[in-house]
């Protein structure tokens, strides 16, 4: 496909220049015997004292190993939303530009065309939670700048078939991003392994679900050298503190612990939904490849406040479209399972 990232940027992005901290401008790493008195910073060592380093070289270079991408094709962020906005604020010009999301899917896409004043086009999911390509492309102007697609999809737990992305990728000039929040409990393949063959695609991923980080705040975008480049260019100059870097590159280095707590949620999942079946008010089970399961049952705000009342707090999706009186539970420990099996029981 022929695809020219410039031609989705902003004009005032393209002509801005970026604001350039005193971390930036010396950048040399052997700086044991160098004193700092570039940044007003206070000189009395504590720790974090010093401002992080603005680019996060060293988290970047062990993601880049573990996910096989070059770390010019990352961008780190305060969280997958700060990630999110800053796509929204690159490439969208508000009130003009519009983005495509496909409900029901994680509300933030909503939230952040609202506040950087861009049009949301909602195009429904189909009955069977995949994206209905045909209308998606359909709805697709000339000021068409993002689809969001959320695989696994939250709040449904079901992954999007290849040949839906595929024909998404291959058929839309602007971005598609994959948020991959859930990926880590799916079977299927990362789009990571595209991010070469389609440079329109943008996938977030966080820390906060398999990585049990979610209290540090820390998104991933990953994407080609040129749209990063430009994420680069608007992001705050010191978006991940010092704290969060240092807590990021403790757990990364712990890949067997983090293999086994996947393996367990994933056990636990397995284990709760063979109990769901049994359960008298449980109408219908979803299919599900994330570290959560959602179900449609008889009535959800009445099954919702029982729960609340045995001490069980579960989310209620039976607002969201075509989530008519589900609720989605997240997997627990094997303690936490074991009494929400009890509760669901009674």
């Amino acid at each position: 496909m022929n695809f020219d990232i410039n031609n989705l940027v902003r004009e005032n992005v393209k002509s801005m220049k970026p604001y350039s901290s005193a971390r930036d401008e010396f950048e040399d790493f052997d700086t044991a015997d160098m004193i700092f008195l570039d940044a007003n910073e206070n000189p009395f060592q504590n720790g974090v004292n010093r401002y992080p380093d603005p680019q996060q070289s060293n988290v970047k270079v062990v993601l880049a190993k573990q996910k096989n991408v070059n770390p010019n094709q990352i961008l780190l962020g305060n969280g997958s939303d700060e990630v999110l906005d800053l796509i929204f604020r690159a490439f969208c010009e508000p009130k003009i530009d519009n983005i495509i999301s496909l409900p029901p899917t994680y509300g933030m896409y909503g939230v952040l065309a609202n506040i950087n004043a861009v049009e949301n086009r909602e195009v429904l999911l189909s009955t069977d939670f995949q994206p209905q390509v045909e209308k998606i492309l359909n709805t697709v102007d000339a000021n068409t700048k993002i689809i969001f697609l959320c695989s696994p999809n939250n709040p449904t737990g079901n992954s999007f078939s290849d040949e839906s992305v595929t024909q998404l990728l291959q058929n839309f000039k602007g971005l598609v991003v994959i948020d991959e929040a859930y990926i880590d409990f799916s079977d299927k393949e990362s789009w990571l392994a595209k991010i070469d063959e389609y440079p329109n695609l943008v996938i977030t991923q966080t820390l906060s679900k398999a990585y049990g980080l979610a209290g540090i705040r820390l998104g991933i975008c990953y994407g080609s050298a040129a749209v990063i480049s430009v994420l680069n260019k608007i992001k705050p100059p010191y978006n991940v503190n010092e704290l969060t870097q240092l807590r990021a590159l403790e757990r990364l280095s712990d890949t067997e612990k983090i293999k086994s707590e996947i393996a367990s949620i994933i056990a636990q999942r397995e284990e709760l939904l063979k109990v769901l079946v049994d359960v008298k008010f449980v109408e219908k089970i979803y299919p599900t490849e994330a570290n959560f399961i959602l179900i449609k049952v008889d009535d959800a705000n009445k099954r919702y406040d029982e729960l609340i009342a045995k001490g069980i707090v579960i989310r209620n999706r039976t607002t969201q479209p075509l989530c008519e009186n589900t609720l989605r539970l997240t997997i627990g420990t094997k303690e936490e399972n074991k009494k929400l099996i009890e509760a669901l029981k009674a």
